[in-house]
């Protein structure tokens, strides 16, 4: 008992579990909401023309530096909740990580010095913007895939980090193409339409990849996926999976002809789709590596903070995580609609 007439074993055992949770839900915040913008990065050397490029730029614009403090919250909740764990990933993905933050701050200087240069410095800013987008997206997948093999650094690991960030990548620009869709008109929505066809399977996969080699790593996942009842109720979730990308598929294959003729319906369900699997991705992913931060070797609560100090954390998480999602439903409230050019 604390000083406070508080059972210090009672928060040992939940804390590190609402930790966990903000967690998560940081990070698949931070995956959709930052990964479309960085999807619309990695395809702005694609445009055909500066003004579709400004468009491009400008349908992120109110959003995507504002979309960058769920990955803040979920690191840091992982440093202060989880200081072993940290370590343990941080110390694993070192470089990547560098990559990531380079590449991050890359497109921050691009997005600011792109709209104030000399029109003929903006093609310079632009390839710096669609070079910061592009590495911070493989760079975010590879750690993914060393996440999910346990960080193992032989030739097959890398290989199989490699392939996730190279997947991850045309994940992303799925996403930013079906933003472009939805946030666009025109030739550019149009364009948008191709962009997502190509992405689109190289995405699936991608998901195909990670479904494959989780359980592999761990006789525990596999078993959790594989042995009866779960097998059954389970199934859902790659069902579904397969039925969204031929939504998407399908609605790729229907909207130009409908755009043709001034017709916006079911400009949204590319990406409501993509946001679909993302989730369901997500939770498989989630579903297979609880309890472990670290698989086999670092679960939350071998990984958590002492009761006292995540019991101080949690108080500022109730006020922060309410405050942080409300300004970005506010965000999103304010500019939602067609795009237009942002002018300075």
């Amino acid at each position: 008992m604390s000083d406070f007439g508080i059972d210090l074993a009672t928060l040992g055992g939940w804390l590190p579990l609402v930790f966990a949770m903000v967690m998560a839900l940081s990070m698949l915040a931070y995956v959709i909401l930052d990964g479309y913008d960085l999807g619309v990065g990695s395809l702005l050397e694609s445009a055909d023309s500066v003004e579709q490029k400004d468009m491009m730029i400008a349908s992120i614009g109110p959003f995507w530096d504002a979309n960058e403090t769920w990955l803040v919250l979920g690191v840091g909740v992982l440093l202060v909740a989880f200081p072993m764990a940290h370590g343990v990933i941080l110390g694993a993905l070192y470089l990547p990580v560098a990559f990531m933050l380079v590449a991050l701050s890359l497109r921050g200087v691009a997005f600011d010095f792109r709209v104030k240069a000399k029109a003929h410095h903006r093609p310079l800013w632009d390839k710096v913007f669609y070079i910061g987008s592009s590495l911070a997206s493989l760079s975010q997948g590879f750690m993914l895939g060393q996440l999910i093999i346990g960080f193992k650094q032989d030739i097959a690991g890398l290989f199989f980090s490699a392939l996730i960030g190279f997947c991850l990548l045309f994940a992303y620009r799925l996403l930013g193409a079906g933003w472009l869709i939805m946030k666009s008109e025109g030739a550019l929505q149009l364009k948008a339409v191709r962009w997502a066809q190509n992405s689109l399977w190289l995405t699936g996969a991608g998901v195909l990849a990670i479904s494959i080699a989780t359980p592999w790593v761990s006789q525990r996942i596999f078993d959790k996926w594989f042995s009866f009842p779960n097998l059954l109720m389970l199934l859902p979730i790659p069902a579904v999976t397969v039925v969204l990308f031929f939504v998407i598929h399908r609605s790729l294959m229907r909207l130009p002809s409908r755009f043709a003729q001034g017709n916006q319906y079911g400009a949204a369900v590319p990406f409501s789709s993509t946001v679909g699997i993302f989730l369901l991705s997500f939770y498989g992913l989630a579903y297979s590596l609880f309890p472990w931060l670290v698989i086999d070797r670092i679960n939350i609560w071998q990984a958590a903070s002492a009761p006292e100090a995540l019991l101080v954390i949690f108080y500022g998480v109730v006020v922060v995580f309410p405050v942080i999602i409300g300004y970005t439903v506010f965000a999103y409230r304010v500019f939602w609609g067609k795009s237009t050019l942002l002018n300075y």
